[in-house]
């Protein structure tokens, strides 16, 4: 198994055969090699990004379930960001990109609401506390915990293992973990 490994084996390794098999695909092969240093993500290519998360991954998972859903949905969440601008403008949400990705791959309705909405609750907290919108943080916030509903406690183990990485600001972490825990 994993024979001749390509490049986005180096930044961590597979821990299954569905797994190595969304590494070797051009997609994410480009995707993972993407990225240069920046505020957020000092260390630059996305693939050292999942490899931090996936370290967090492993000392979060509650069970061997819970790590191999965050597993997939750490692999995916960000292997997309290298389409997400043409020419300097958005096209599209890279985390929309990587849930129509994987929909060809998974059909599991949960893990791809979380690939498609992972950035969404620092959004919430952008516009509640950067861009002092509260009416516009307040429905997002409620659109994202409906369309979450039971599954919340996973997204927010994922927002969790993806926001403690890098040099990431830690305020929507506790702002969301608040919320989360009045659920």
């Amino acid at each position: 198994m994993f024979q001749d490994k390509p490049d986005a084996f180096y930044f961590f390794q597979p821990e299954n055969d569905f797994e190595a098999r969304l590494l070797e695909s051009p997609e994410f092969q480009e995707g993972l090699n993407w990225g240069k240093p920046r505020f957020g993500h000092p260390e630059g290519k996305v693939g050292y990004h999942v490899r931090d998360v996936l370290e967090n991954v492993e000392r979060q998972a509650k069970n061997l379930e819970d790590k191999q859903k965050l597993r997939l949905i750490a692999i995916a969440h960000d292997a997309f960001k290298y389409k997400e601008f043409v020419l300097g403008r958005r096209i599209k949400h890279h985390g929309m990109l990587a849930r129509e990705f994987m929909e060809a791959h998974i059909n599991d309705p949960v893990l791809l609401d979380i690939i498609e909405l992972h950035d969404e609750a620092f959004y919430c907290w952008r516009n509640a506390y950067l861009e002092q919108n509260q009416l516009v943080a307040q429905q997002r916030l409620e659109k994202l915990l409906e369309r979450m509903g039971e599954n919340l406690p996973l997204y927010f183990d994922f927002y969790k293992c993806d926001t403690q990485t890098g040099d990431k600001v830690q305020a929507p972490l506790y702002w969301f973990e608040e919320i989360v825990a009045s659920f």
